[in-house]
């Protein structure tokens, strides 16, 4: 990528940036006319980029949002996500949390630190590229939405002219595009390019999120692609990558390896013939791309399936999927599930590109195709719906990808938007308008501190139907009884799109549901009906126990397996709430301690039910509730 940025500057040294013969765009119905818009027309003009060409690029990037002058996950401002990691992250790492990513009692505690960022990467500062051949000073081009697109669209015509020179017609700007992705490998290039021209190809019409009315006509093309061959691109990733070949996935595996007495940084396994994999868990990174492949190639760090570039959304495979990674802090969801890394920072920056959500959603679909997981969210679960194992691990679990992640547009992606299910089944689904819905978070830069305002899928809950009233406690969090808080990382009084609860009241234009034992309210407009089974104590009990692992009771155990403890939570299920239920389930247990695989076994035992508690997933034993 270095190299490549090299011979941008040149060429745009030696060359300037007058802008060849305007595009002459196909007859269109009239366009928006709003400051964006205009924006695009008149730094296409200025550069010589069609039109078509930078929109769509934008639109992949960030759906033309300006974020506020936020970042994204992955250090990118602005419509054109022009990347600058040192003022995105100037902490470097931020993630609350200190759990054992295996989650396995069987086997002592793996705290790994991630260490220091990687901040060198050119596809991490395009602003510095951007404000040499615009003039305009970096901070305006993170801030100012105008000064933005003028930056995007002279990196666009840079690559262009590095690749075979100015011209109008857009479907000549196949490698410029691809280039823009920042990806040095072919797969991902060209994916991150196809794309951009579906985009074209289809059109796209919406509001932004500042208000702003802009639009994409139709743009069918049939892109130059042959570029390709001579942009010195790494091939792409090989027949060992389980994922779509659309999407130019490359393999990177995770070293299973011996050292000091111990072995890492996965199991071996054989699913789904060992065992059904129920979950795909979607987490960020914490840390930059380049930070994120050193770590998983660490035999004695951790490990997940798949992580997912921000700005082009390129997938490298670690783990294969037959195989147990160590990846979400709970042993029992590890061994039936698989980890989805997406490059950024739950709180420091604030919003997920549409690059990476369109291939997240294309890889999701083939996974629970491959593996019939259905497509919804008590299947396709966030890193901080995943319960603690025992009560002592409950407070230190992770929380990604946060409240900034937009779970319904993911699953309008996925194909399974949610939907109102009729009526008259006292459970409803949560939908808050993401654009609309910006809860007043604190803590994303510094303890205390305001966010940005900011749309989300997390809606709070109440302790009674006022915006006054006092959140709802978490005892596991805070065993004094005091109230959650609106920090970014504290998910004790939160629920998110998707997810499903049983109604406990009504009162004017709110509603109350079970969550942690208690009433929680919030307004009701920000749940659709929704439908599935529910869980209740059965008659005479007055409370049931809660789980954060389905593990069998002790006379499952053959011999010379120790059988794990089954310890409830904090938590209880009293009589009379009713709970969602995500899925039932025999208990399972991965015995999975020694480097050879040969003495690995799974341990089933009695069934267990899968229910939305509270933010997170929890367990309670079939035997214990009645399912209606």
């Amino acid at each position: 990528m270095s190299r490549t940025l090299a011979l941008t500057v040149a060429a745009i040294a030696v060359a300037g940036v007058a802008a060849p013969a305007a595009y002459a765009a196909p007859a269109t119905p009239p366009q928006p006319t709003g400051e964006r818009q205009a924006a695009f027309r008149a730094a296409a003009a200025e550069f010589g980029v069609p039109e078509p060409v930078l929109l769509g690029v934008s639109y992949l990037e960030s759906r033309w949002d300006a974020n506020g002058g936020a970042p994204s996950t992955a250090a990118g401002y602005g419509p054109m996500h022009l990347t600058d990691v040192r003022a995105a992250n100037p902490g470097g790492h931020h993630h609350d949390g200190t759990e054992d990513a295996r989650g396995d009692a069987a086997r002592p505690a793996l705290l790994p630190e991630p260490g220091a960022l990687d901040t060198d990467s050119p596809a991490l500062r395009t602003v510095d590229l951007a404000a040499s051949l615009t003039g305009i000073d970096p901070a305006i081009l993170r801030s100012d939405p105008v000064a933005n697109v003028r930056g995007g669209a002279a990196l666009l015509a840079a690559h262009q002219r590095d690749l075979g020179g100015p011209t109008g017609d857009p479907a000549r700007w196949y490698g410029a595009v691809a280039r823009y992705s920042g990806a040095t490998e072919a797969g991902a290039a060209s994916a991150f390019a196809d794309e951009v021209f579906s985009v074209l190809a289809t059109g796209a019409d919406r509001t932004t999120d500042d208000g702003q009315r802009v639009r994409l006509a139709a743009t069918p093309l049939t892109p130059d692609r042959s570029v390709l061959n001579r942009m010195g691109l790494a091939p792409a990733g090989g027949s060992r990558v389980e994922c779509p070949r659309s999407l130019g996935c490359e393999s990177i595996p995770a070293p299973y390896e011996e050292f000091g007495g111990d072995y890492g940084n996965h199991d071996l396994a054989d699913r789904p013939t060992s065992q059904k994999i129920d979950h795909i868990v979607i987490h960020d990174t914490e840390a930059t791309w380049d930070t994120t492949l050193r770590l998983v190639r660490d035999p004695t760090y951790v490990s997940w399936h798949y992580s997912l570039r921000s700005a082009d959304g390129h997938i490298a495979q670690h783990v294969p999927t037959k195989d147990v990674a160590w990846h979400a802090g709970n042993w029992y969801v590890n061994a039936k599930s698989i980890g989805l890394e997406h490059e950024g920072f739950a709180a420091q920056g604030t919003w997920y590109t549409e690059a990476m959500y369109r291939t997240s959603a294309k890889l999701v679909r083939y996974l629970a195709e491959k593996y019939r997981i259905p497509l919804d969210r008590q299947h396709v679960i966030g890193h901080d719906n995943v319960p603690g194992t025992v009560p002592g691990t409950v407070a230190g679990m992770h929380w990604d990808p946060g409240p900034y992640f937009d779970w319904s547009h993911y699953f309008d992606l996925l194909g399974a938007p949610f939907r109102p299910a009729g009526r008259g089944s006292g459970v409803v689904t949560v939908k808050p308008d993401f654009a609309a819905n910006k809860p007043a978070f604190t803590g994303c830069t510094e303890a205390g501190t305001p966010c940005a305002p900011r749309g989300s899928s997390s809606v709070i809950l109440r302790s009674a139907p006022s915006d006054t009233a006092p959140l709802l406690n978490d005892v596991a969090l805070r065993p004094d009884g005091s109230p959650a808080t609106l920090g970014v990382s504290d998910i004790g009084s939160r629920v998110d799109a998707g997810q499903q609860y049983a109604v406990a009241d009504r009162r004017g234009d709110w509603t109350a549901i079970w969550y942690l034992s208690q009433k929680g309210w919030f307004h009701s407009r920000d749940a659709i009906p929704g439908r599935a089974a529910t869980v209740s104590a059965k008659p005479g009990r007055t409370a049931v126990p809660v789980y954060g692992r389905a593990y069998p009771e002790a006379s499952a155990y053959p011999a010379g397996i120790p059988a794990q403890a089954v310890t409830p939570l904090q938590y209880s299920l009293p009589a009379g709430q009713r709970y969602a239920v995500g899925l039932t389930t025999p208990s399972e247990y991965y015995w999975a301690t020694t480097f050879d695989p040969a003495t690995h076994t799974v341990v089933r035992g009695e069934r267990y039910v899968q229910i939305q508690f509270g933010h997170r997933v929890a367990y309670v034993r079939a035997a214990d509730v009645v399912i209606s």
